[in-house]
């Protein structure tokens, strides 16, 4: 068994990064952590990867606000049962909480029994390997949540047909042979002010870690495919940027025409009076 295998202690909890305002750190899978902190997202208990907490009321506020506009980035890299045809597709489900007796905690998509308040959801999904865990055909995926709802990557894996290895809950108990759940946070980017925070833990699923894990066919490491998501991420951002000013400059037009206009009717007021004064 390796480091990376064991149980949880305070010798395998790694600090990713540490500033005034955040600490993140990375998770083991093997953690649970309160989050009634400040955190500024939450990871399942059995889902390892970059975890980040906010050391005050300011810089939570900033998190929160980044979160809530949708312009945080993270990114998920996850071993899923079976190959997935597709190598690039977006997973649109609503996801609702259950209400079925004996499924208590958990989500589901809309159209299933016990569904309640369905929200739209949508996940990218990207191939990264092909290749056996424990023997059985498995994908190792780079996966990007567009949308923040709970357990969603879980759902929306297991809803087309691919659900992550090792998933206890949403494989109804029946994956229960692999050492843990193989969902892992990847990236986080938080463009904060004045500097973003962008943070990845690396990958734990690879052969040395778990001999389990063979990948036979590699479309695109890890590092490529955050390297594109990054650029895409960047390229909205200059978009949203360049509206943004083009937004200030024709306010600001508006303003000046407005005050241009009250200032002729302020100098065609004074004429009219000046002449009506001087008449008399």
């Amino acid at each position: 068994m390796t480091a990376a295998t064991e149980a949880a202690s305070l010798e395998n909890l790694r600090v990713l990064y540490q500033s005034d305002d955040f600490i993140v750190v990375d998770k083991h899978w093997d953690l649970r952590i309160d989050s009634k902190m400040w955190f500024c997202h939450q990871l399942d208990f059995s889902t390892s990867g970059a975890l980040c907490v906010a050391l005050n009321k300011a810089a939570a506020g900033q998190a929160y606000r980044c979160f809530k506009d949708r312009t945080a980035t993270k990114a998920y890299i996850a071993l899923l049962r079976g190959w997935v045809e597709e190598e690039n597709r977006t997973i649109e489900f609503s996801i609702g909480k259950t209400s079925t007796e004996g499924k208590a905690h958990m989500m589901c998509i809309e159209g299933r029994d016990g569904c309640e308040n369905p929200k739209a959801c949508q996940t990218q999904l990207s191939v990264l390997e092909y290749g056996t865990y424990d023997g059985e055909p498995a994908t190792k995926v780079l996966l990007e949540p567009l949308t923040g709802r709970t357990h969603q990557l879980r759902v929306h894996c297991s809803a087309v047909g691919h659900p992550i290895v090792g998933d206890f809950t949403y494989s109804l108990g029946v994956d229960d042979a692999p050492y843990r759940m193989m969902l892992h946070a990847h990236l986080l980017r938080l463009p904060l002010e004045p500097h973003t925070l962008q943070v990845t833990a690396g990958d734990p699923f690879l052969p040395y870690v778990d001999p389990k894990w063979l990948p036979q066919r590699t479309l695109r490491t890890a590092e490529v495919a955050v390297e594109s998501l990054l650029d895409s991420v960047a390229a909205k951002e200059e978009q949203l940027e360049k509206e943004k000013k083009w937004k200030k400059a024709e306010e600001e037009r508006r303003k000046g025409k407005k005050k241009k206009a009250e200032s002729e009717e302020q100098k065609r007021l004074c004429q009219d009076w000046l002449s009506e004064w001087g008449g008399e």
